[in-house]
C-alpha cells in the first residue's frame, strides 16, 4: 500500500493511495497562497497601482521594470494571480480511478487534474459539496475574468533571475508549475464527472474496496471517508470539527479498528478560540460603526460567513447597531444564502427541526426580509445607487488579492475611523496587506478557524485507536514562531508517518488474507474431519476463478467424453488410470509414546538426538534413522523394505488420516 503526497499545504491537501488494485485520489485542494506574491486586481483604475515603480536590481544588471513592481519595500509580480497546482509529475494521473472530496475548500484544483492529465474516473462527493464547491469556482472565474491583464509575467520565473530576487519572491517554491485560473467551461466538465453521495453510502470500487463518507462536522456536505476492504481499513480524516455549529456533527465512532489513519486539515490557528474570535469580532465592529467608520470582513463567500451573520442577529439589537447596513457583496451572494437555507438534512438537530415550524433554518433570511442585509452581484449596478455609510461590507476574496475587496481597501484605506476585519485563516493578514501600504485604516485579526485541534486530535486518536497514523511534517513539530510549545504538535506512539509534496510512503501494513468463495454444490461434497475438539479440516479440489477482485473456488469439470469413432478399431482403448489420493497426515509424533511402540516391537537399541527442528532417532542394531520434525517425518533405511514399511506403519499410528 503506497500513499503519494501532491501537496505540501496540509489543510489544503491532495493524496493519492494505492490500495488492492485501486488508485484513489484523497482530495484536489488548491493552494491560493501564492497570489499574495501579485499585485491586486482593481475593479475600478486606481492611480496609485499604475503608479508603482518598476524593479531593478541595486546593481542595474536586471531590469524586470514591466514585470515586478515595488510598493513599501515589497516586490510583487504585475500580471494576472496564478495558483500554485498539486504536483502533477510523482506518477501519471490518467491512472487515477476515483477521486474523494472531503469538503468544497479542498476541490478547488479539480478542473486541473480532470481536465489536462487524460482523468477518466468518477469524483465522490456530497450534495452540498459539490453544489457550495461549484459556487466558489464560479466566484474564482468571474473575479479573473472582469479584469483581463494582457500581459503575462514570466521572465521572473527564470531560476537564474528568481534567485536574486528579493524575497518571498525568492523563496517562492515550484513557480513554473504555478497556473493561471481555469475556465467556466473547464468547471462545467470537471462537476459534471461528480458523482453524489449520501453519508454512511457504501460505494464499491471494481469489488476490491468499499468507500463511505462520514460526517466531519467542519461544513455543510463536509466528509471523512473509511476506504476499506474485507480485512483491511484505511481512514482518512481531513477538515473536521466537534464545535457545535452550523454543520451535522462530527461522526466518530466509525473510525475505530482502522489499520492506517490519515489525518489532514486541523485547524490553522491553534492558539485561537473561535468562541473568543467571534466576540472580538462583534465588539470591533460595534466599536467602529458607533465611531462613524466602515468595516470590511474578506471572506470566502460560504462558510464561516453564515456563522458570523448569525452571530451578528443576536448582537445587532444589544449593541444598537440596528440602522447600519450590512452588505455582501459576490457573483455568487445570492445562491450561497439561498443554498444555506436549503440543505437542511446536512444541518445540526437544531437547525433540522426549525424546517419543520417551519422557520428557515438560518437567521439571515430575516436579515434580508428587513432589509438589514442586502445582497448584489457586485459593486456595479444596484449597489452603487443604494449604498449608505457607515455600513459592513461582507465580500472577496480574502487573500485581498481580487474580487470587490479591493475597490473597498482602495477607497477606505486612508481613513483611520474604518477597520478591516480578517476572519479566515487561510492567509497571513501582513502579507494580504502589503500592497495597500502605508495604510492608515485599523486591521484586526480574529481567524475563526473551527477545525480540529491538537488537544482535540490527540483524544480523538486515543478513542478510535489507529494502528498507524499518517500526517503532514508540519504536525510532527512545533510551529516555527513558537518553537517551545511541545502541546502544538502531535504526540503519539508509535510516532506518526510524516509526509511532505512529493514524498511516496510504503504503509507500513501488510496484505495477509483474501475472501475466497465457494460455490454450494462444491461445498456440499466437502467431508469434514475433526482434528482438535471444535476445528474441523476439509480437502477441497477445486478451480479458482477470479473476476472483478471476487474469487471463487468452483467445481473441477469433468472432461467430456470422446466422440464416438466412425472407424471400428482393433484395440480397444482402456480408460485413463486416475490415481487415487494420497490421504493428508495431520497431527505430531510424541516421542515417549513412540519409543514405547519401537520396544514393544523388537527395537530396543536407541539414541535419541536433539535437533533445532525435532529429535532423530538413530536405530543402532538396524542401522536406520527416523528423523521427526514439526512438519515431516523421514526415515531412512538402507536395503530394509520390511522394516521400512514396518516403521512407516507405526508412525501413521499417531497420526491422523483426512
Amino acid at each position: 500500500m503506497k500513499l503519494y503526497c501532491l501537496s505540501g499545504h496540509p489543510t489544503l491537501p491532495c493524496n493519492v493511495l494505492k490500495f488492492k488494485s485501486t488508485t484513489i485520489m484523497l482530495d484536489c485542494g488548491l493552494d491560493t497562497t501564492s497570489v499574495l506574491n501579485f499585485l491586486p486586481l482593481p475593479l475600478v483604475h486606481s492611480p496609485r497601482l499604475s503608479k508603482l515603480p518598476g524593479w531593478i536590481s541595486k546593481d542595474g544588471a536586471i531590469n524586470l521594470e514591466k514585470e515586478l513592481k515595488e510598493c513599501a519595500g515589497r516586490v510583487f509580480v504585475d500580471s494576472q494571480p496564478e495558483f500554485c497546482l498539486p504536483e502533477r509529475e510523482l506518477l501519471d494521473l490518467s491512472t487515477i480511478d476515483v477521486i474523494l472530496i472531503s469538503n468544497y475548500h479542498c476541490m478547488m484544483a479539480l478542473p486541473y487534474i480532470t481536465e489536462h492529465t487524460g482523468f477518466t474516473g468518477t469524483v465522490y462527493a456530497t450534495e452540498p459539496t459539490l453544489q457550495i464547491g461549484r459556487l466558489l469556482m464560479e466566484e474564482l472565474v468571474n473575479f479573473m475574468e472582469r479584469v483581463p491583464k494582457a500581459q503575462s509575467a514570466t521572465c521572473w520565473k527564470n531560476k537564474e533571475i528568481q534567485r536574486l530576487l528579493p524575497g518571498p519572491l525568492k523563496d517562492a517554491v515550484d513557480v513554473w508549475t504555478w497556473k493561471r485560473c481555469y475556465s467556466m467551461q473547464e468547471v462545467n466538465s470537471a462537476l459534471s464527472k461528480v458523482q453524489l453521495v449520501g453519508y454512511s453510502q457504501k460505494v464499491e470500487l471494481f469489488g476490491a474496496v468499499q468507500v463511505s463518507p462520514l460526517s466531519s462536522g467542519y461544513s455543510l456536505g463536509s466528509s471523512n471517508w473509511i476506504i476499506q476492504s474485507h480485512h483491511e481499513k484505511v481512514s482518512y480524516v481531513s477538515g473536521s470539527s466537534l464545535l457545535t455549529t452550523h454543520p451535522q456533527p462530527m461522526d466518530q465512532s466509525s473510525l475505530k479498528n482502522s489499520d492506517v489513519l490519515i489525518l489532514t486539515g486541523l485547524t490553522q490557528m491553534p492558539t485561537a478560540n473561535p468562541d473568543g474570535m467571534l466576540g472580538e469580532f462583534c465588539s470591533n465592529l460595534a466599536m467602529t460603526i458607533r465611531a462613524g467608520g466602515n468595516v470590511l470582513v474578506p471572506c470566502y463567500s460560504s462558510g464561516v460567513i453564515y456563522d458570523l451573520l448569525e452571530c451578528l442577529y443576536q448582537f445587532i439589537e444589544s449593541a444598537n447597531l440596528g440602522t447600519t447596513p450590512f452588505y455582501f457583496i459576490s457573483p455568487v451572494a445570492n445562491s450561497s444564502l439561498e443554498f444555506s437555507q436549503i440543505f437542511a438534512e446536512w444541518l445540526c438537530h437544531n437547525k433540522q427541526t426549525k424546517v419543520y415550524l417551519p422557520e428557515p433554518p438560518f437567521p439571515h433570511a430575516e436579515l434580508i426580509q428587513t432589509n438589514k442585509l442586502k445582497h448584489y452581484p457586485s459593486i456595479h449596478g444596484d449597489f452603487s445607487s443604494e449604498f449608505r455609510q457607515p455600513c459592513v461590507v461582507f465580500t472577496g476574496h480574502p487573500s485581498l488579492r481580487f474580487g470587490d475587496v479591493v475597490h473597498f481597501m482602495e477607497l477606505w484605506g486612508k481613513s483611520s475611523l474604518n477597520t478591516v476585519i480578517f476572519t479566515e485563516p487561510d492567509f497571513s493578514y501582513l502579507d494580504a496587506l502589503a500592497p495597500y501600504q502605508p495604510l492608515a485604516m485599523k486591521c484586526v485579526y480574529c481567524p475563526i478557524d473551527t477545525r480540529l485541534n491538537f488537544h482535540q486530535v490527540s483524544k480523538l486518536l486515543k478513542e478510535v485507536q489507529p494502528l498507524h497514523v499518517v500526517c503532514p511534517e508540519q504536525y510532527t513539530q512545533p510551529p516555527v514562531t513558537q518553537s517551545h510549545r511541545a502541546d502544538l504538535m502531535l504526540e503519539l506512539q508509535p510516532p506518526p508517518m510524516p509526509y511532505r509534496r512529493c514524498s511516496v510512503l510504503n504503509l507500513p501494513f501488510r496484505r495477509r488474507y483474501e475472501r475466497v468463495y465457494i460455490l454450494p454444490e462444491l461445498a456440499n461434497s466437502l467431508v469434514p474431519s475433526e482434528v482438535k475438539p471444535g476445528i474441523s479440516v476439509a480437502t477441497v479440489s477445486a478451480v479458482l476463478q477470479s473476476k472483478d477482485n471476487k474469487h471463487t473456488l468452483q467445481s473441477v469439470p469433468k472432461p467430456p467424453p470422446a466422440p464416438p469413432s466412425k472407424k471400428r478399431k482393433r484395440v480397444i482403448e482402456e480408460p485413463p488410470v486416475t490415481l487415487a489420493h494420497k490421504p493428508l497426515l495431520s497431527g505430531a509424533v510424541p516421542l515417549e509414546a513412540f519409543l514405547a511402540t519401537l520396544q514393544k516391537h523388537g527395537i530396543t537399541e536407541v539414541k535419541v538426538e536433539e535437533t533445532a527442528d525435532g529429535h532423530i532417532l538413530h536405530l543402532q542394531a538396524e542401522d536406520t534413522l527416523i528423523q521427526l520434525e514439526e512438519d515431516g517425518t523421514h526415515i531412512v533405511c538402507d536395503n530394509n523394505e520390511p522394516l521400512r514399511a514396518t516403521l512407516r506403519d507405526l508412525v501413521l499410528r499417531f497420526l491422523q488420516k483426512l
